[in-house]
């Protein structure tokens, strides 16, 4: 936090507690001359300390310490960030982060963004929605990878600015994937049926009870080839390659230098490569906010539940795992 910054929180956070103590005298003291009672010298503190929080809080908004804002896109890309009973909540909301983005865009202190990706993908259109909350932020916007940024991450990265990886990082797998589970076999050898009423040819094409026959296989191999020629799109105009190169990859995952070496990757380097990037692009000292979820009391209760669900579920699972020599995995 530079000088001045730190000057004006301390100047309107001591006027705010100042003016905090006068309101206090002001509201609490019984008459003039007379001394205080023990509960007037209570809500006078009271009173003094919330306008000491307040005025801290105003502090904070109007001296910003940070001028660079950064947002995380971490685990399998869904829209609510998935988990259930047998299933830690552990993927990248794709709501929340495009919240955080637009909350970092209406900030007038943020001039530039950093966009983490260590993901390996996702749902095609919660990808394409934080794609799109990047590529309006007004300002530089720079992604980055540590780990791996496959599929939906290259996807959202097709819509920053610039793209840094590691040495080690996994870059890629430009390509769509549709999964089939068929149960029809099973279901008959077990004596399990399944009856369902559909309006359509193909309404339960791809259905896990259904035989999966070749008209099927047509039209769900166009879906998949439609939306691949979209994100072969996406990642040309954004990143500035020719389809046929684009195409070329096959879906293939790359180590960071020879992603580099393809145009997949603007640079290499570590996070500090990258906030330097970052200051030569802004022409000062870059100072970063982690921009978080503000997630709602409900929201933020919900989430809590599943991830005690699964604690206990795991904790079962674990224990009959030990005890009747019987492997559970969830």
């Amino acid at each position: 936090m530079n000088a001045p910054t730190r000057l004006g929180r301390l100047v309107v956070t001591v006027l705010g507690t100042v003016f905090g103590v006068l309101v206090g005298l002001f509201l609490f003291r019984r008459l003039p001359g007379t001394a205080f009672g023990t509960v007037e010298v209570l809500l006078t503190l009271a009173t003094t300390m919330l306008f000491a929080v307040l005025s801290g809080r105003f502090a904070r908004n109007a001296f910003p310490a940070y001028n660079v804002a950064e947002v995380a896109v971490e685990g399998p890309i869904t829209r609510d960030g998935g988990g259930s009973l047998v299933s830690p909540p552990t993927g990248a909301m794709a709501d929340e982060v495009v919240e955080q983005i637009d909350r970092a865009d209406d900030d007038g202190a943020v001039e530039a963004l950093l966009v983490k990706l260590n993901t390996p993908g996702g749902e095609v259109v919660p990808s394409d929605d934080i794609r799109l909350a990047a590529e309006r932020f007004d300002g530089p916007t720079v992604a980055y990878t540590n780990d791996l940024c496959a599929s939906g991450g290259y996807w959202i990265a097709s819509g920053c600015d610039e793209l840094w990886a590691r040495d080690g990082t996994l870059v890629g797998s430009i390509g769509v994937r549709l999964g089939n589970l068929n149960l029809r076999e099973l279901g008959d050898r077990v004596g399990v049926s399944y009856n369902e009423l559909t309006a359509g040819e193909y309404k339960n094409a791809g259905s896990p009870f259904e035989e999966f026959t070749e008209d099927d296989r047509e039209y769900l191999q166009n879906l998949v080839d439609s939306w691949y020629d979209e994100f072969v799109d996406v990642v040309a105009e954004g990143r500035g390659l020719d389809d046929e190169t684009v195409r070329d990859t096959e879906a293939r995952v790359y180590l960071g230098e020879e992603a580099a070496e393809l145009g997949l990757v603007d640079d290499l380097g570590t996070r500090d490569d990258v906030e330097a990037r970052v200051e030569s692009l802004l022409g000062e000292s870059v100072r970063t906010e982690e921009f978080r979820p503000q997630r709602r009391l409900r929201a933020r209760t919900m989430l809590g539940a599943t991830r005690v669900a699964y604690a206990a579920g795991a904790g079962v699972a674990s224990v009959l795992g030990r005890d009747d020599e019987v492997e559970l995995r969830l």
